[in-house]
C-alpha cells in the first residue's frame, strides 16, 4: 500500500460510520413518529437546558424520548396518575430561541416536581384530553 492508501481507508471508514449513524437516527425518528399517540415535544426539568424529543402516550404512562439518541427506551417516563396539568403559556423572550417556533409551554406537576413541555397547540390539546380521559384515582385496576 502506498502512503495515501491508509489515510484514505481511515477517512472513508469514518465517513461510512457517520452516514450509517445518521441513517439510524432517521429510522428511529420515523419509527417513533409512526406510532399512535406521539407528538414532538421539548422538555425542561429541574434547571437543565431544553431538550428536543418526542412524547408518546401509553395507557398508563407518558414517555419522552430524546431526539438525538439511538436508544429504543424512553429517557423519561411519567405515570399518568401522578401528572397534574397546571396550565399553558406562551414562551418568554429568553425561551423563544431555545424552543421550536409556534409552540406553547405546558406546565406539568409530576410528583411535586415542575416539568415544562414545549409543544404545538394541537399536541397540547391531545395531552390535556389524554390526562382528562384517565380513570379516576381509586377506581379501576391500573392505578
Amino acid at each position: 500500500m502506498n502512503a495515501l492508501g491508509i489515510p484514505f481507508i481511515v477517512i472513508a471508514g469514518i465517513f461510512l460510520l457517520v452516514v450509517i449513524t445518521l441513517c439510524l437516527f432517521g429510522v428511529r425518528r420515523m419509527q417513533l413518529r409512526r406510532a399512535l399517540g406521539t407528538a414532538d415535544a421539548s422538555i425542561f426539568r429541574g434547571g437543565k437546558r431544553w431538550q428536543m424529543g418526542v412524547c408518546r402516550y401509553q395507557e398508563s404512562d407518558l414517555e419522552w424520548f430524546r431526539l438525538l439518541s439511538l436508544s429504543p427506551l424512553p429517557h423519561r417516563r411519567m405515570v399518568r396518575s401522578s401528572i397534574v396539568l397546571v396550565g399553558r403559556r406562551a414562551p418568554t423572550e429568553s425561551e423563544m430561541t431555545k424552543v421550536p417556533p409556534d409552540v406553547v409551554i405546558v406546565t406539568l406537576d409530576y410528583k411535586g416536581e415542575p416539568v415544562l413541555l414545549a409543544m404545538k397547540f394541537g399536541a397540547y390539546t391531545g395531552l390535556s384530553s389524554w390526562l382528562e380521559a384517565g380513570p379516576v384515582v381509586g377506581i379501576g385496576t391500573w392505578r
